[in-house]
């Protein structure tokens, strides 16, 4: 599994990083790699279920036991009773002190045990759904961090178009104040002028509100408040390019690589080998059963004496159960009725995962048909505000028109810039639900922010 063993390795070498200055997307995941507690707490639960192998395997080992005891005996071995001059008088003699030991040292070698076994092969299965789920863990992580820092990208274009719509609208009002000044122009060019100002003052102090918010989100997963960041500065990469060209095929890969369908895969087996556990109940259990006893004032409480006994013994044990009150029988059928319902929850995966692959797919291509159209869009609107403006020169549109053409023109750039976001992280979460999301389809990503 290179996922896994990927993000191990970049997991504990970036244990200590921490950048003071955030440039891209790589720079800003490498930061949450080391600090987010979410995916720190499900590096630390993979490392807790790898000890599941050596406790399934402890079941073919030995079992060796060792226990002393020291014990001071008071012992009154006799008690004479004598008449004297019609009275009972008795005489006991001096108590008797007896001090025993002991040392036992008992071992167990399993010979057939068949719990042990499918406990055994269960914990095989144990370890490799921890194996997916650390994967799922990290590409959320990834698919995390990329929301994050995408959302902060388009409160900072909404910021952007804010402050450039006011400060055009602004030198609007300023000219159409000029205008009716010298009389060639009406009080009801200046008033809508105003009335866009204070309008887009105040989608201005909203945007940057939400950009303070989006922030602060990224900050709860890199633990530091992040600085500007690296946004796309033309949007002119190839995006029609996928490495699969087919939603089936997409389907298909999905069905054999995705780590949330690998985990209820390894969810169903687990019920399978509980079943056989349960049916374990039944079988006899075979043992090589060793002891060594050293004891010392053995049966001092009986005979006044104590004597010394050393034993060994080594045999074959061998348990049959019987009956035991039809709870064998029980677990049974509830391991079967468990077995059932992990059987239709994989079932349900599998079609959700479909469903999934088949949404991020029309997403994508959907994306990419949505970026042609807003990058053509920004292109006219950017000729219909050169002509709006020349249009005013020679009298022909008024300061609304022109008002009109730079709102449809910013609107068009930041519709671009969120539009593309989108397409980007339907492309990560593809990727993530055909079981295909690691650095290197990040990096890729942050290529196309970078170029």
């Amino acid at each position: 599994m290179k996922f896994l063993y990927f993000f191990i390795a970049a997991s504990i070498a970036l244990m200590g990083h921490s950048a003071l200055h955030a440039a891209n997307l790589m720079s800003i995941y490498h930061e949450a790699l080391a600090q987010d507690a979410k995916y720190r707490s499900a590096r630390a639960t993979y490392q807790a279920a790898q000890e599941k192998l050596v406790q399934g395997r402890a079941g073919f080992l030995p079992n060796i036991t060792l226990s002393g005891s020291r014990t001071i005996q008071q012992v009154d071995a006799n008690n004479i009773t004598s008449t004297i001059g019609g009275n009972s008088i008795s005489l006991n003699p001096p108590e008797t002190t007896i001090h025993g030991r002991g040392v036992i040292i008992a071992a167990t070698q399993p010979l057939f045990r068949m719990e042990n076994i499918v406990i055994y092969q269960q914990s095989k299965i144990e370890v490799s759904r921890a194996d997916a789920q650390f994967v799922v863990a990290a590409q959320d992580l990834i698919l995390r961090v990329a929301q994050a820092y995408f959302d902060v990208l388009d409160t900072q274009i909404d910021v952007e178009v804010a402050g450039a719509q006011k400060k055009a609208i602004l030198s609007q009002l300023e000219q159409a104040k000029r205008n009716f000044e010298v009389g060639v122009s009406t009080i009801v060019d200046t008033n809508e002028a105003q009335a866009r100002y204070d309008l887009t003052t105040s989608q201005e102090i909203a945007a940057q509100n939400a950009l303070e918010i989006r922030k602060r989100a990224l900050q709860g997963i890199i633990d530091r408040f992040p600085e500007n960041l690296v946004g796309a500065k033309e949007i002119t990469s190839d995006l029609s390019k996928l490495q699969y060209s087919t939603m089936d095929e997409w389907v298909h890969i999905a069905e054999e690589k995705n780590f949330t369908l690998k985990i209820q895969q390894a969810a169903y087996e687990i019920a399978l080998q509980d079943v056989k556990k349960a049916w374990a109940q039944h079988y006899p259990t075979v043992d090589l059963v060793a002891q060594y006893s050293d004891q010392t004032g053995v049966g001092g409480a009986i005979t006044g004496r104590g004597i010394d006994l050393i034993s060994k013994s080594i045999g074959i044990q061998l348990n049959v159960p019987l009956f035991q009150g039809f709870a064998v029988q029980s677990r049974v059928r509830e391991a079967l009725a468990l077995q059932e319902r992990a059987l239709h929850d994989l079932e349900s995966t599998r079609r959700d995962i479909a469903l999934q692959i088949r949404q991020q797919y029309l997403n994508v291509t959907n994306g990419i048909a949505q970026v042609k159209a807003l990058k053509q869009a920004l292109k006219s609107s950017k000729s219909q505000l050169d002509s709006t403006i020349l249009g005013q020169q020679v009298g022909v549109r008024t300061e609304v028109d022109v008002l009109n053409a730079q709102q449809q023109m910013y609107a068009a750039k930041r519709d671009l810039s969120k539009a593309y976001h989108s397409y980007l992280m339907s492309r990560l979460r593809l990727n993530a639900e055909a079981g295909e999301l690691d650095e290197d389809t990040l990096m890729q990503i942050n290529a196309m922010l970078t170029q």
